[in-house]
């Protein structure tokens, strides 16, 4: 089932699927990210669990944010949309999948919402322990990508631009290639609302990272099961991935049920490359919380 719901100022397309009464997930883009870019991994979930996929604002077929991106702004999102996929249901935490840049939230969340996650699965998460952001000009820039991204828009040039940048971005970050129908690829990435959301998302990285390290030194991450997968395929010099693996496995320490798992064969987008090894970390997150 695929709707538009209203997540207070914010509107966001959602996709469910699964038994209603299933163990809820939610899962979660990376930066420039769509909802069809987990579908190899739904297929493998859908029968056991009921998984709900999000755009978040102006991604996706979402409509264009009405807040800039930012770790709060994103950690609310995520936050409602846990309550709404456990069914409202006290008790019934959800089990996060976050890749890459998501992940920033999906840890956040735990930290400041234990009580709604059930345990975490990040997927080639994007890491910066030592973040800082003296200068925040992303909430200022914000309006200017949307800007751009009308302009696109209105020219034509979007309906080009956008699936052409996909597909440049899939060569080097998966080696299963595009699992989406070239009409929803030109449906999402031919609006220029996408392309200005992503580049006004990467704008706001550091400073989503620096909010997200100054919340670690306030808040202990809960003792939930943790699966960190990491890619190591990919166009990176061999002490870039060393670096990247030893970030990754700071991540699972912070959970004492934390493990991190190393994919050789996969890059960064894992959930195209390697969907088996992201359901079968799902499945490890609920034997442990069944344990």
């Amino acid at each position: 089932m695929s709707e538009i719901v209203n997540v207070g100022r914010e509107q966001v397309h959602v996709v469910r699927s699964g038994p209603v009464d299933g163990p809820p997930l939610l899962l979660d883009s990376g930066l420039g990210g769509a909802w069809f870019d987990w579908e190899p991994v739904t297929a493998l979930l859908r029968d056991a669990y009921r998984v709900t996929v999000f755009d978040r604002p102006g991604l996706g077929t979402s409509p264009a944010g009405a807040a800039p991106p930012s770790l709060r702004r994103d950690v609310a999102l995520a936050a409602a949309l846990a309550g709404r996929a456990s069914g409202g249901a006290p008790g019934r935490p959800v089990t996060i999948v976050a890749h890459s840049m998501a992940a920033f939230c999906a840890e956040a969340l735990a930290r400041l919402r234990p009580e709604l996650v059930r345990g975490l699965v990040l997927v080639d998460p994007s890491h910066e322990h030592e973040a800082r952001a003296r200068v925040r000009l992303s909430p200022v820039l914000s309006p200017a990508f949307m800007a751009a991204g009308a302009l696109l828009d209105a020219t034509g040039a979007a309906d080009a631009v956008g699936p052409w940048g996909r597909r440049a971005v899939l060569r080097h970050t998966s080696r299963a290639g595009d699992p989406a129908a070239d009409e929803d690829v030109r449906e999402v990435y031919g609006r220029g609302t996408v392309i200005g959301t992503a580049l006004a998302e990467n704008f706001a990285y550091r400073e989503m990272a620096a909010d997200l390290a100054a919340l670690r030194a306030r808040r202990p991450f809960p003792p939930v099961p943790l699966v960190v997968l990491t890619a190591l395929d990919d166009v990176r010099r061999d002490a870039c991935r060393r670096a990247w693996a030893d970030g990754h496995a700071r991540l699972a320490a912070m959970s004492p049920h934390g493990r991190q798992v190393r994919l050789p064969e996969a890059r960064h987008m894992i959930h195209l490359d390697r969907p088996d090894a992201v359901a079968d970390a799902v499945a490890e997150v609920h034997r442990a919380v069944a344990a």
